[in-house]
């Protein structure tokens, strides 16, 4: 047996090179301090793209897009065994995934590594979030139950605000002035076809990246001395604690999906008024928050306008801040990039926290009786005609 598994190993390695690609791995090494915990985050992430790559395949071949998308998931949720499941995978683990991308690029902020020679990772690091977000912008409304199909309607908004060129947008994505089956048609192949022609390969260059520059150390780190720094070979013992670190979050998700599995809800009704309370996924709702913030501030279009401009300039210095704070003799500026991070970080805590506070007093206000809701006062009982 031995002798078979030497022979197939020397065939493989005559045409692949695996004595390479072991060298490597083997010579490879992981800074390790205090702060080791998030250089994991971004291997969590690979495993929840896995995740969504299976449970995506697994969907397709029931999901039927166009006028029985909602009657496809329906039958993908209540007929097919474990249907429901998989479905609940998926979703939790689009959640998950988009949510360890934010972990994993402000450890990356916070550690500075974007510090020269890391810029394209950098870069293609906000460049895979942004699709994430698209990924999962795109698949919300796949099901066309109620919750989504309104849900995409406000979110549609957001780049229809935007002047001469916003509604043209709009209108090319929903594929018309509604959104309607040709929207669902347009958002499938979105989902499964572009977006993962973009991202995989963009996925790849940000690894070979990781793999090229290796893992940053903080600055509290570069400031020890090299002789006092302690390193961790990559195999097996990175690999192993990464692998650990998939187990964990493979659990969590199992334990997401079986316990709160995804709710169906009910099919679209374009003739029925929105409900109350209506927003998109927590990922956007820092977008929705502030552009309704302005609006209530301004009057017209004026608002949304300034909304848009304010959080695109926000991400431009975001983008960008690599070329502020280059490298370690940066010194003033990498302190000025930190508070830059903190309050990035409140403003996107706080008004995600105030979106989902302020849509939640939206929807108590609208389930209590009209007067009260008014704050007018009521009559006595006996007065009131039965």
């Amino acid at each position: 047996m031995n002798k078979l598994i030497q022979a197939a190993y020397t065939w493989a390695n005559e045409r692949l090179n695996l004595d390479d690609m072991l060298h490597f791995a083997q010579k490879k090494t992981v800074p390790e301090h205090r702060h080791s915990a998030w250089y994991y985050w971004g291997g969590v992430t690979l495993f929840f793209f896995l995740v969504q790559a299976v449970s995506g395949v697994l969907l397709l071949l029931y999901y039927r897009p166009g006028p029985d998308s909602f009657e496809s998931v329906r039958q993908i949720t209540f007929d097919i065994n474990f249907g429901w499941l998989i479905r609940s995978i998926h979703s939790w683990a689009a959640n998950l995934m988009v949510l360890s991308i934010f972990v994993h690029m402000f450890s990356v902020f916070f550690m500075k590594a974007y510090r020269s020679p890391r810029e394209f990772g950098w870069w293609s690091g906000i460049a895979l979030l942004v699709m994430a977000m698209l990924f999962g912008f795109s698949g919300y409304l796949l099901p066309m139950n109620e919750l989504a199909y309104f849900a995409t309607k406000v979110g549609l908004e957001i780049p229809a605000s935007m002047p001469v060129i916003g509604p043209v947008m709009a209108d090319l994505v929903r594929g018309g002035l509604e959104v309607n089956e040709f929207t669902v048609q347009r958002f499938f192949a979105l989902h499964v076809v572009v977006l993962p022609a973009l991202f995989v390969p963009l996925l790849g260059f940000h690894l070979w990246l990781v793999q090229k520059h290796g893992n940053a150390l903080p600055p509290s780190e570069e400031a020890r001395p090299v002789e006092q720094r302690r390193n961790m070979p990559f195999f097996p013992n990175f690999m192993l604690r990464d692998m650990a670190m998939w187990l964990i979050a493979l659990n969590v998700l199992a334990v997401l999906a079986a316990v709160f599995p995804w709710d169906l809800g009910q099919a679209a009704d374009p003739l029925k008024p929105a409900p109350r309370g209506i927003h998109p996924e927590w990922y956007f709702m820092s977008q929705f928050q502030v552009l309704k913030v302005f609006g209530n501030w301004l009057p017209g279009a004026a608002g949304e306008i300034i909304g848009l401009v304010w959080f695109s300039l926000g991400m431009v210095l975001w983008c960008l801040i690599p070329l502020y704070d280059p490298n370690r003799s940066s010194g003033r500026r990498g302190r000025r990039a930190t508070y830059f991070g903190l309050l990035a970080l409140f403003i996107l805590i706080v008004t995600t926290g105030w979106g989902y506070w302020a849509t939640h007093n939206e929807t108590l206000t609208d389930a209590q009786p009209g007067p009260a809701k008014a704050g007018a006062a009521q009559s006595p009982p006996a007065a009131n005609p039965k």
